[in-house]
């Protein structure tokens, strides 16, 4: 037997248990002993096979479901596939005789393998099918794409073929695993998304359910649209608007739930501080006369650098301001206030009960925003 001897065909109806088995390379095909010349006569017309994609197989003549589309698409991107089980085979014997001579010494124990470090996936499901593995309401089910979009480095040479559109990116975000598929995380899926989409009525929907739903901040959807270079488009920016005040909105709602819910004494909402018959000192959302102690909500998103240098220059200014008067300003995010909202409450009633400890702060002329 020589090296180019083929494999011996194992039987494949073990592969028909599981979507991924039912998905395989022509590689892996070639590992269980069939090649591609047998492969490709069993997807002939009437065949029990079908050739899905370059290179990936189908292992039954039957449309293929969601989870296999998916697996074809990360396969043909270059993606994984599951591991073949080693071919069952008689024991190697060594020749000699045999002997109940035992060492004198015990044979030192084989050292342990390094540990191997995992390799990040070479493909990730992006698009409108990783937002629909995300749960976006507003993305379609997988059987109603005609396309999967597959991320993939730049550097790969692959082309967009029959169910898979490739999307090339210069660097690749960590894949979030769901339900053992690694799909791009939400704000690259939507900048992915949105980049291919026209209809703005349909990006103004996904982006801001992103937030409503609570996938991810605002800042982090900017953040991606920014790198894609989306933001030149019109109907991009009108919907980047409708998610910042969607973010916005929900940010107050968990700043008044705070308060109720936590019992802290109830402030003065949406005002701007000025002194009396001197300059605006700016907005904030709760303020405590009594106290001197402000919360102002950070719903900042990232912007192209200039407008971002004169927005944040303002806010430090504000804020630099209002504590040189004596006015305690506490800081919450939409990330705080949503993860930890018992914690927040209790660093603006720290802020209230130490109030008696500072020195007084200036008289400001507090009126409605």
């Amino acid at each position: 037997m020589t090296h180019n001897t083929p494999l011996s065909p194992r039987p494949l109806s073990h592969l028909s248990e599981a979507a991924r088995q039912r998905v395989l390379t022509a590689n892996s095909l070639r590992a269980h002993g069939i090649p591609v010349s047998e492969a490709d006569a069993r997807c002939r017309p009437g065949g029990p096979w079908q050739l899905l994609l370059p290179g990936v197989y189908l292992l039954h003549p039957g449309p293929p479901t969601s989870d296999e589309r998916l697996h074809a698409a990360l396969l043909y991107a270059g993606g994984e596939c599951a591991p073949i089980p080693a071919q069952q085979g008689a024991a190697s014997r060594t020749g000699g005789p045999a002997t109940d001579v035992r060492p004198c010494t015990p044979p030192s124990p084989p050292s342990p393998p390094p540990p191997q470090t995992p390799q990040p996936p070479q493909a990730m499901i992006t698009g409108l099918a990783a937002l629909t593995l995300h749960g976006f309401d507003g993305a379609p089910s997988l059987r109603a794409l005609d396309r999967i979009d597959v991320l993939v480095p730049w550097t790969r040479r692959l082309r967009s073929t029959g169910g898979v559109r490739v999307v090339r990116g210069q660097s690749l975000p960590d894949a979030e695993e769901i339900t053992g598929v690694p799909v791009a995380p939400v704000a690259r899926a939507l900048a992915d998304t949105v980049a291919l989409l026209p209809d703005a009525g349909v990006v103004r929907r996904l982006l801001v359910e992103s937030v409503r739903a609570g996938h991810c901040e605002a800042g982090a959807v900017v953040g991606e649209l920014i790198r894609a270079r989306l933001l030149g488009r019109p109907h991009v920016r009108l919907a980047v608007d409708a998610l910042v005040a969607e973010s916005r909105a929900l940010a107050e709602g968990m700043l008044y739930e705070m308060v109720f819910r936590h019992r802290l004494p109830c402030p003065c909402w949406n005002v701007d501080l000025r002194l009396p018959g001197g300059p605006y000192l700016g907005g904030v959302d709760a303020f405590w006369p009594e106290q001197s102690v402000a919360v102002e909500l950070d719903t900042r998103t990232p912007r192209p650098h200039l407008e971002a240098d004169a927005r944040w220059s303002e806010y430090a200014r504000k804020r630099e301001a209002l504590e040189v008067l004596g006015i305690t300003v506490v800081h919450l995010t939409p990330a705080k206030l949503r993860d930890s909202l018992g914690q927040q409450a209790a660093i603006v009633r720290t802020a209230l009960m130490t109030a008696v400890e500072r020195e007084p702060a200036e008289y400001v002329v507090v009126t409605p925003r």
